[in-house]
């Protein structure tokens, strides 16, 4: 497939300007200096660039259908390869390399409450660099007025580039989570790529809390007028762990809606997080109404939070368009009022993280995976706010 630049050939000063293409050929060997890398520990992903020594991973289960047409399909399919093209190297091995495609279908009514959830369990093989590194696609569509979920849960150990493409057809609404669990010393990285069309509707969230290195990329193209995106996200990272997600929303219709809200809490010495919202409203976007929040708690010394919003405006007829960014500390007002009412310091400091992310939880919209995650939450902060508490000598 063809490889192109988004707005012609030159440096990409521009987000739009950002090389991409099906061919890993067309990209360099990242050496992280490049813009879109530069957060990235680059070293550990090598055997991830070459499609040729990348297995073709198809470990995929399905728990629950949940009203969605599931099958694995080759690479020719014509459900394949209709999002935007890849715009990394690790995307473009990940996609080249993988021999078939994981298809999920929805195309009517999906069941209601939990038996319309597809659940499926997404395994990545051994990890290591010294193991034979993976790569898988998994395909997503809903058709025109079609409606559904779908929750990935990942598991296990993993060396693995990933690629996930999802395609709404007009007027579908489409919820896709994914949940990163990996082993502790895990690498996965993964591009999500989505095309909207009019007035269709996708709620994508990611959540990280495991692995040693976890990249998300969404890239979202909103091509239908009246088309609604909302970008949930949350990261709890660990003692030397590495969470990174860099997100592009591509408004290139008029009235389209986009909405990205991160979260993250750093845990541990050496815990580092990454995330970088590019936002591009195109001139014939008129009507354009976006935000983007980013939001950090820092629990101990030696973590740390990089956060770049980026927001690039070609037409002055929108509705809105604006980002905030921030990372701190506990409130130590909100500690002292707990601590005031008998609670010790560190259950104090739990019912604050806690409190940091309930509202995003809430938006989720699935009370299962809901309860998992504060579930997740708890059980991590009951393992590490004593430690954080030591550490950070407050």
């Amino acid at each position: 497939m063809a490889t192109f630049h988004q707005h012609g050939d030159g440096p990409a000063a521009s987000r739009a300007l950002r090389l991409a293409s099906f061919d890993p050929a067309a990209f360099e060997v990242p050496t992280g200096r490049e813009e879109e890398w530069r957060f990235t520990p680059v070293a550990q992903l090598s055997g991830l660039f070459d499609p040729s020594g990348l297995v073709s991973d198809a470990a995929v289960t399905v728990d629950q259908a949940g009203g969605a047409t599931i099958a694995v399909v080759p690479k020719d399919h014509p459900s394949v390869g209709t999002t935007p093209a890849p715009g990394d190297k690790v995307a473009a091995a990940a996609w080249q390399a993988a021999g078939q495609a994981f298809l999920v279908t929805f195309d009517g009514e999906a069941p209601s409450g939990e038996a319309g959830v597809t659940r499926l369990t997404a395994r990545g093989g051994p990890a290591g660099q010294e193991a034979a590194p993976s790569a898988g696609l998994i395909v997503i569509e809903a058709k025109p007025g079609a409606r559904g979920t779908v929750v990935i849960d990942h598991v296990g150990p993993a060396y693995r580039a990933g690629t996930m493409e999802i395609v709404l057809g007009e007027g579908a609404d489409l919820t896709v989570v994914t949940l990163h669990q990996w082993a502790p010393d895990a690498v996965h990285v993964t591009s999500h790529r989505a095309r909207l069309a009019k007035d269709a509707h996708l709620k994508h969230v990611t959540i990280s809390t495991g692995g040693a290195l976890v990249r998300i990329t969404p890239h979202v193209a909103l091509e239908g007028p009246g088309a609604n995106l909302e970008l949930l996200g949350l990261n709890l990272t660990d003692t030397g762990q590495h969470h990174e997600a860099q997100l592009f929303v591509d408004h290139a219709a008029p009235n389209c809606t986009s909405r990205a809200t991160y979260k993250g809490a750093l845990l541990g010495e050496g815990a580092h997080s990454v995330w970088i919202g590019d936002v591009l409203i195109r001139g014939g976007a008129h009507g354009t109404d976006t935000y983007e929040l980013n939001r950090n708690l820092v629990l101990t010394k030696g973590a740390q939070a990089d956060s770049v919003p980026n927001l690039e405006i070609e037409t002055g007829n929108i509705q809105g368009a604006g980002h905030a960014s921030a990372t701190g500390r506990f409130d130590d007002e909100q500690l002292f009022y707990l601590q005031s009412r008998g609670i010790p310091e560190a259950e104090a400091r739990s019912l604050v993280v806690h409190a940091f992310f309930a509202e995003l939880i809430g938006r989720i919209g699935q009370p299962a995976v809901e309860a998992k995650l504060i579930e997740l939450v708890d059980a991590k902060l009951a393992a590490r706010t004593g430690a954080a508490t030591t550490e950070m000598g407050a």
